[in-house]
Parts: structure tokens; C-alpha cells; sequence
């Protein structure tokens, strides 16, 4: 998040000392709402822009994240609804027009949710075995099986497991260069992100045959990954989700996580589920309801104990082991959630506290 914060600042920075013949920066003009000010989805952001009473404006132009919104031929003030706005950091930009030429002020606010998320806690369905040798970074449910992706260096690997047994029924191992991590099945392929090794691997779903590779330069590392029908969900440690072409792997988009106070970081495995994302929290017990449209945090269920620490051995890696896989039978409306080399994996249903 202090990196996002950084980018934003130096981004404005830039902005304010930029200038060519036709455009430049007046020391006399200002703008309101000042630099961080934070605003719930939903409210109206007053913006307004002042310069000197010798300016005489042909227009001033007002621009959200580099788009043009709106044009007004004074200084009145410029209403700027929020409701369809996705969270996160918003620049706002206002370009003032005279004589030909035309200088520009900035200004950016902070969009959060517009409600605190719903608190919920779980029920346990059922208990099945997990293998403890998986260190899970992917889970996927899909015709009867499971489908797991498996991280550490020297250790990774695309599994295919069945689900009242707990054995692996095929395998592939990576390339120990390779740290596996999140996965979706997209048709009749599987799609695997690595860690920090900027590459992802496309299998046969049915024979696991590596059928293509492609660089994965978005975001900074590669950690969940879901799957809605049309497009890709990838997280990258931050508190943003990138959206991928399901045929190239491009960014097509992205969401920032937010919930009504913070930006929410270290979002991790991801799975789609009737319209919403959900996702583990990295080292926490918590996983997140995340509407997919905006990046609000919509409701916050509490897993903790899910694995009893009481049953849990002396020697538990309690840093390295920790809350991770999310999958979701369709067909079934099961959900299943395990942790990073766990000897169980639960059927859940989420209930409200």
C-alpha cells in the first residue's frame, strides 16, 4: 500500500512540474477536495477549482484518471457522483482553457466501501482427508475431483485428487525453478500462475500435458486465480485484483480491495462464487467476500479454529502453514476450504454471527 501511495504521489508530482507550450502549470490555480481526503462509495465529491480573477477561462475541462467527465465554462462547482466508481485511489484533474493555451491543477481522493462488511462465521459440513505433503497454493473443484496446485521450490506441482479419499490420482511436477501457485480451469484447460518467476503455465486438463507457456508480467507476483466464465481473476500480495484475458492472459482491467476504512492487502487464493469473489487473506484466518465489480469488501468471515489448534501437533509451522484454498462445486453449491500442508479439508457453509 505505501508503494500504491508512492506511485500516486509521484504521478502527481509529475503532473504538476510537466509542461509544454500549450499547457503549464499556474501557481495561482488551486482545487478542492484536498490530496487524500477519503470519500464512501456513494458520496457526492464536490470539486471545485480557483484561480485568479484576472483569468478569464474559455473552459475548464475535468478529468478522472486521465478521462474526460465533464466541461463547464466558469469555475462552478462540479459534482462528482460515486456510486459506479470502483474503490480505491482517484485523480482528479482540473484543465482550464484560455487564449489558446491551458494550465492544469490535481488533485486525488481515497473511494472507500460504503458500509462496513457483514461479519460471519462458519459451520463445518463435513471433514475430509487432505494430503500433507500439499503446500496449497490453488484449489479447484470440478467434475468430482479436486484439482490442486502446490508451491515451494523443488516442490511444486498440478495435482488432481479425489475428494472422499484425500489420494492423488495424477500429477505433474514443476520445473524446480518454479514456485507454483494459484490456478483456474478454464474449458478443458488448466491455467497456473508462479510466485515471483513471472511465467504461467496452460495444461490439458484431462492428460495435464503442458500445451503452452506465457509471461505474466502483471502485478507484482503471482498469487490467486479465478475463474468467472469470461474472465480471469490474478492477485499479486497487494490489495489489487487484475482482470486477464481467458485466452491470452493480457490485463484487461483490475479492481482495488477496500473495505469502509483501509485498503485490504495480502488478498490470496481466489475463488467465484455466485457472482462474488472470495478470497483468503494471507497468514490470517480470515477469507473475504468481494463484490468483483468494485473491489468492496461485502462480507468478512472469521475461520478461526477451523483446524482445531488444540489438535494441531508441537511442531506446527504455524507462519508457513497457514488458512489457504478456496474451491467451489457449482453443481453441488459445496464449498470446500484447506490450509498449506493440512491433514483435513472441510465443507463449509458460512453462517452469520
Amino acid at each position: 500500500m505505501k508503494n500504491k501511495i508512492f506511485l500516486i504521489l509521484t504521478g502527481l508530482i509529475f503532473i504538476a512540474c510537466g509542461c509544454t507550450n500549450k499547457s503549464s502549470q499556474d501557481d495561482s490555480l488551486s482545487i478542492n477536495p484536498e490530496a487524500g481526503t477519503t470519500y464512501k462509495s456513494g458520496d457526492v465529491v464536490a470539486v471545485k477549482v480557483h484561480y485568479a480573477a484576472s483569468l478569464k477561462p474559455d473552459s475548464v475541462v475535468y478529468l478522472l484518471d486521465s478521462v474526460k467527465i465533464a466541461s463547464k465554462k466558469d469555475s462552478s462547482e462540479l459534482n462528482l457522483k460515486t456510486d459506479t466508481l470502483k474503490l480505491g485511489a482517484k485523480l482528479i484533474t482540473a484543465r482550464v482553457y484560455s487564449g489558446g493555451k491551458s494550465n492544469e491543477v490535481s488533485t486525488n481522493v481515497i473511494l472507500l466501501a460504503s458500509k462496513a462488511p457483514e461479519e460471519y462465521t462458519y459451520k463445518v459440513v463435513k471433514v475430509y482427508p487432505h494430503d500433507t505433503s500439499a503446500y496449497t497454493e490453488g484449489l479447484e473443484y470440478n467434475d468430482g475431483y479436486l484439482y490442486e496446485s502446490g508451491g515451494n521450490y523443488g516442490n511444486s506441482s498440478l495435482r488432481k485428487v479425489d475428494l472422499a479419499t484425500g489420494k492423488v490420482v495424477q500429477t505433474t511436477k514443476l520445473d524446480p525453478k518454479y514456485f507454483g501457485e494459484g490456478i483456474a480451469i478454464v474449458g478443458d484447460k488448466i491455467v497456473q500462475l508462479t510466485y515471483r518467476e513471472k511465467v504461467g503455465f496452460v495444461y490439458d486438463k484431462n492428460t495435464f500435458k503442458l500445451l503452452s507457456t506465457f509471461d505474466n508480467n502483471v502485478g507484482v507476483e503471482g498469487w490467486g486465480m479465478a475463474f468467472d466464465g469470461k474472465k480471469l481473476y490474478m492477485d499479486d500480495k497487494t490489495n489489487r485484483i487484475w482482470f486477464l484475458n481467458k485466452d491470452n492472459y493480457h490485463q484487461v482491467g483490475f479492481i482495488d480491495v477496500y473495505d469502509d476504512k483501509k485498503a485490504i492487502d495480502s488478498v490470496n487464493e481466489l475463488e467465484y462464487v455466485d457472482g462474488n469473489l472470495y478470497s483468503n487473506v494471507y497468514t490470517t484466518d480470515t477469507i473475504l467476500m468481494i463484490n468483483p465489480k468494485t473491489g468492496a469488501v461485502l462480507r468478512r468471515i472469521d475461520m478461526k479454529n477451523l483446524w482445531p489448534e488444540a489438535n494441531r501437533p508441537a511442531d506446527y509451522d504455524e507462519v508457513n502453514n497457514v488458512l489457504n484454498g478456496i474451491a467451489w462445486d457449482e453443481k453441488g453449491k459445496r464449498l470446500f476450504v484447506t490450509g498449506k500442508k493440512w491433514p483435513h479439508l472441510y465443507q463449509v457453509e458460512f453462517v452469520k454471527k
